[in-house]
């Protein structure tokens, strides 16, 4: 049978998972009257709450090749599914590794993003020859001709060689399950894109007879047989019952013996006697196997290159829960306890950095942004565990003595009532205006700006332009760090000077002055952030207050009470909104906002220290 690999590579929400479904479908894999979910390569909980791709993923789908010198051949063609999310490009650059071509989709309307040139030029890194595929034609709006414009001037930018910029063309709408070379030809399913994996994707050249090696590029873990290597064989032959050599990061080589193999088919594993060079497949018996190791015959020990991944761009303190509620509320609270999840997460996540904090129930942990911080911590918490975290801050690098912070290409599309509120942010956040082009009824706008303007500009960009912006971004360079790129909070915060249950008694008055984020009943505590105050000034208040009892009738007694909905936040919410010293607390049951210092005594006491210090430099200069 023949053999063929390739990735599905493109921006966030064009289409990728939707295109995969219909390829499984298509080919067989399910059965006539089998019920299958749609995005079905999204298994992940969060992946399906959010509508985005998180974890790379494998599948092999049986095709029957019906045109061409190779009519009547039975192909196997292994799909590798990658995120289209900038910060899960750990994911994308290891697992492209495994692949001899890739599939690049585009938006017929929004072209080429930020997270597509990052792909791309990833993928051409690794020398793998692009087939454009322009999805979602079905849109009224859609610009296909230009679309391809596009793509071939980001071709020619990433300095493509001519074999890339001689790419085939379909033209596809993933959700109606067609893809063809013809845009009016709607009703031939994707019998094209399977030809053109055929022509355009080279069958592995991997020599099957030499010594084994084997690349590790991603992870699986089972209760029952521990960690499961998975990756393609470089070269030679791996069968169960093998005893192979493991080359490790530090040059040693350990010894080991496959237990089993498993290959991919369809959307599950089929247990394998034997897999040559060329092939994908699964590892089983090894238990201390990494990312970047390579599996080698232990006496031919070659190691291959390890999977590099860009360094991260942005870092915050993961702490124990030290407030009033800490151990109440999670299964998992100790410093140990953290402090084993990240390394078990470290194994599996090779974009993550975790380094020691300031003391021993602080770490310091690095990523690529702040969804990829946000999936991991939204995870520790569903899995029971409990701790605070500081305001995200990105890392900045000594470059030729001029100190650099990472910059983000960033592309906003608004509604053309919303675009001077939007460039007012930008602008405002140290951003770089590209190019502004009008699509339709909206307004696509290109950017250069500093990683710090983004923290918080999501939100904010949400409210000042009613819910409208669409806003993606991907690491562009280090530049020198821009002076304009932090503005503090406009408002102040409330802050709880009490323990108890909020009474809708007290919160009704500060409701007045105040977007409040607790509702009545919610459990507060001092140090707690209960609202954000309508000036820039903090204010210490009484949530608890309740009604004193008294024989005297009032006159209000029987009025309603009708408090404002109170805003509550997100977890990725909440770690933009907060400052310096403002802590997120997170627990399997609520997500809130405090101060580092709960007593206000201790907080006016760092205050009083600072502005003595800052009066001391000032006098000294």
């Amino acid at each position: 049978m023949q053999l063929r690999n390739v990735a599905i590579i493109a921006h966030v929400d064009h289409g990728k998972t939707t295109l995969v479904d219909a390829m499984l479908r298509q080919s067989g894999t399910f059965r006539a009257n089998e019920a299958v979910a749609e995005c079905v390569m999204d298994s992940n909980p969060l992946e399906r709450e959010r509508g985005i791709t998180i974890l790379a993923k494998n599948c092999a789908v049986t095709y029957e090749v019906r045109k061409g010198p190779m009519a009547g051949t039975m192909m196997r063609v292994n799909i590798i599914d990658t995120p289209g999310h900038a910060d899960f490009g750990g994911e994308v650059e290891r697992v492209l590794r495994m692949a001899d071509g890739c599939v690049l989709l585009v938006d017929s309307l929004e072209g080429p993003m930020p997270q597509t040139r990052f792909v791309l030029q990833k993928a051409l890194q690794i020398g793998l020859k692009p087939i454009v595929v322009v999805n979602k034609c079905d849109r009224p709006d859609a610009r296909a001709d230009e679309v391809v414009n596009e793509v071939f001037d980001l071709l020619v930018d990433l300095g493509a060689d001519e074999l890339a910029l001689d790419f085939p063309v379909l033209f596809a709408s993933g959700r109606d399950g067609w893809a063809s070379f013809d845009r009016n030809k709607r009703d031939a399913g994707v019998e094209d894109l399977f030809e053109a994996i055929i022509d355009r994707v080279d069958a592995p050249t991997n020599d099957a007879t030499g010594p084994l090696q084997f690349l590790v590029t991603n992870l699986d873990y089972s209760g029952y047989v521990g960690r499961i290597a998975i990756g393609r064989v470089i070269r030679g032959v791996m069968k169960p019952g093998m005893a192979v050599g493991m080359c490790r990061e530090n040059g040693k080589m350990d010894r080991g013996r496959i237990t089993k193999l498993s290959q991919f088919t369809g959307l599950g594993r089929t247990e394998a006697q034997e897999v040559v060079a060329g092939d994908l497949c699964c590892v089983e018996g090894l238990p201390d196997i990494a990312i970047g190791d390579t599996i080698v015959h232990p006496d031919h020990p070659e190691a291959l290159p390890r999977v590099s991944v860009d360094e991260p761009t942005l870092h915050m303190v993961f702490r124990i829960n030290d407030g009033p509620l800490g151990g109440k509320e999670g299964k998992f609270v100790t410093s140990r306890q953290i402090s084993e999840r990240l390394d078990r997460e470290l194994r599996s996540n090779v974009a993550l950095k975790v380094s020691p904090g300031d003391s021993a129930d602080e770490f310091r942990v690095s990523g690529r942004g702040l969804l990829h911080l946000g999936v991991l911590l939204e995870t520790m918490r569903r899995e029971g565990f409990e701790l605070t975290v500081g305001k995200p801050e990105v890392i900045e690098r000594e470059i030729d003595g001029v100190t650099c912070e990472p910059w983000e290409r960033l592309t906003l599309d608004v509604e053309n009532s919303g675009m001077g509120a939007a460039l007012e942010l930008l602008g405002s956040r140290g951003g770089e205006i590209g190019k502004v082009d009008p699509r339709g009824t909206r307004m696509h706008i290109e950017a250069d700006i500093p990683a710090r303007g983004l923290i918080g500009l999501r939100t904010r960009l949400l409210n000042a332009t009613g819910g409208e912006a669409v806003m993606h971004h991907a690491f562009a360079a280090w530049r020198p760090v821009s002076p304009n790129a932090v503005k503090p909070r406009a408002n102040g915060v409330m802050i709880a000077n009490e323990s108890g249950p909020a009474t809708s008694y007290a919160l009704e008055p500060l409701s007045e002055r105040a977007v409040m984020f607790v509702r009545p009943g919610d459990v507060c505590y001092e140090g707690m952030l209960v609202g954000e105050n309508s000036r820039d000034n903090d204010l210490v208040v009484n949530a608890t207050r309740v009604k004193p009892f008294s024989n005297v009738r009032a006159a209000s007694k029987d009025a309603t009470v009708v408090l404002k909905q109170p805003r509550i936040m997100s977890l990725e919410a909440a770690l933009e909104y907060i400052e310096e010293d403002e802590l997120v607390e997170i627990t399997p049951t609520a997500v809130r906002t405090r101060k580092k210092l709960l007593k206000e005594t201790d907080r006016k006491r760092v205050e009083r220290s600072e502005r003595s210090r800052a009066e001391a430099l000032a006098r000294e200069a």
